[in-house]
């Protein structure tokens, strides 16, 4: 029996009608809400993952229950090779891509004193040249076949998943932190010289999200309260206030919004610790 919750899910108007998005690391947290709610709007979607197909192929049946099309595709996102053969075969499944969502992301935290060569590179090789490798195979798509206007206002968009932390300095993350703030520059560049061609680059930066990658900030009464300190709105955000987030972005209801990042942080960049004092 379906419930009304699920009624409301499926009600959510189709504003991607006909489009074909990529979500990468959509197996799971903010990926596999991103995927499932782009969806749920009516676009096509691939679930590229890294480890975890079972759950992959959970996310795809999700979609699919939206009467649109999904299949899962491993790849990981830091070697060119598998990047570049995920975005050919999803034209070659679907025809094109019109929304790449840049996702997949990691942390390997440690004090710079003790962090290693590996842990830095790692964090850089996923949470940015991924998002360079995702974001250049699909601009090769958009300028290819160009603007379709009964699809999209536009040739197509990059929708870099990025963080608080790409302006909010995070000490013992000193990788992870700096693969956001390059990030954000990458995504301001890309889309400075890509919106002359029709193609809208922007960013989401999420704050304190209920996701696996951060359990230890939220999972106990304690540390959710100690967590909550920093955000002044005083909940932590489910990853379908990502998602929800995401999909107007990669709308043609925000068609005019180039080179922006929408943080979605419960005001975590108001710099809370100043409302008394400063």
């Amino acid at each position: 029996m379906t419930s009304a919750v699920d009624e409301g899910r499926r009600a959510v108007p189709s504003i991607l009608r006909g489009q074909k998005a990529l979500v990468t690391g959509a197996n799971s947290g903010i990926g596999k809400a991103t995927a499932i709610g782009l969806g749920r709007a009516g676009a096509d979607v691939v679930v590229n993952y890294v480890s975890g197909g079972e759950a992959a192929e959970e996310v795809v049946e999700e979609i699919k229950s939206f009467g649109v099309r999904a299949y899962a595709y491993e790849a990981d996102v830091s070697q060119e090779d598998q990047v570049v053969a995920m975005v050919a075969r999803m034209v070659e499944e679907f025809g094109t891509i019109d929304i790449m969502v840049a996702n997949a992301g990691l942390q390997r935290d440690a004090a710079i004193t003790e962090m290693s060569v590996a842990q830095w590179q790692k964090v850089l090789d996923v949470n940015l040249t991924g998002q360079f490798l995702c974001a250049r195979e699909a601009a090769k798509e958009f300028l290819r076949r160009g603007v379709v206007p009964e699809v999209s206002r536009s040739a197509g968009k990059i929708v870099c998943m990025s963080s608080v932390h790409q302006i909010i300095p995070w000490a013992g993350h000193v990788n992870y932190a700096s693969s956001k703030g390059g990030v954000l520059m990458m995504m301001q560049t890309l889309a400075q010289e890509l919106a002359p061609k029709g193609i809208r680059v922007n960013a989401v930066a999420p704050g304190a999200i209920r996701t696996p990658i951060n359990r230890s900030a939220w999972d106990t009464p304690e540390a959710e309260a100690d967590l909550l300190r920093l955000v002044p709105y005083r909940r932590v955000g489910d990853p379908e206030d990502i998602a929800n987030a995401v999909t107007v972005l990669a709308s043609d209801l925000l068609d005019y919004v180039v080179g922006t990042t929408i943080y979605v942080d419960g005001g975590m960049t108001l710099f809370p610790g100043f409302a008394t004092g400063g």
